[in-house]
């Protein structure tokens, strides 16, 4: 999910808004995206919005059919386990820099992300799935905040965009793996706090292709649907 900043323009704001949309379902995968209504929707130009689609197609969410127009990118298996495969490469490599030089407010913001989702984990684990959009932005926070020590703003920003299209996959299928993945989060804490890369890396693929199998599992048995 992409951060507001204090100079985003009514495009920037739109960008995050349909971004969103999409991650979380209301724009579904392989809907056409016809530019009078999205134009109503999201109160921007016509211009303004071939430009944000244009951008969303570089993000790999949307994509541009030529004189066809935009649709939301479709989804598939392959690409889960494509995005995961990348998402624990990114993300195993900034928490090693994150841990080696995250200093004490570091470790303040790893425990109040950790914090908020462990609650939202609690409600959704109680059967309460109303809790379910913020659970999905608590546990974004969490590992957004393990790697923010990493120094690296490209590294920040590529881990933010396959971090995205993984969601995207949880949030389709209502994919909550409930204790074992609390657990594996309460864990990640616990290796952050002890500077434990190794051990880290080694929840961190237990986590997120895990995940995968789950999200996998659920799509093919529907026993969970959006």
């Amino acid at each position: 999910m992409i951060e507001a900043a204090d100079h985003d323009t009514i495009g920037d704001s739109a960008y995050r808004h349909i971004r969103d949309d999409i991650i979380f379902g209301q724009l579904r995968p392989s809907e056409k995206l016809r530019l009078e209504p999205l134009r109503k929707r999201y109160n921007v130009s016509v211009t303004t919005l071939r430009e944000i689609l244009n951008r969303l197609t570089s993000d790999g969410l949307v994509v541009a059919e030529g004189q066809k127009g935009f649709e939301v990118a479709s989804v598939s298996d392959a690409n889960l386990w494509e995005v995961a495969e990348l998402r624990l490469l990114v993300e195993g490599h900034a928490v090693s820099r994150s841990f080696a030089s995250g200093d004490l407010d570091w470790e303040s913001q790893v425990v109040a992300a950790h914090h908020k989702l462990h609650r939202l984990e609690d409600r959704m684990i109680s059967g309460d799935m109303s809790a379910r959009e913020g659970w999905k932005r608590a546990d974004w926070g969490f590992h957004r905040a393990l790697i923010t020590g990493c120094g690296s703003k490209t590294l920040m920003d590529l881990h933010g965009q396959l971090f995205d299209k993984y969601l995207r996959y949880q949030i389709l299928t209502l994919a909550f793996r409930g204790q074992p993945g609390a657990d594996e989060h309460a864990e990640l804490l616990e290796a952050a706090f002890a500077r434990n890369a190794k051990r880290a890396k080694e929840i961190l693929s237990i986590h997120i292709l895990g995940g995968v199998e789950f999200i996998i599992k659920e799509r093919k048995t529907g026993t969970s649907k959006p």
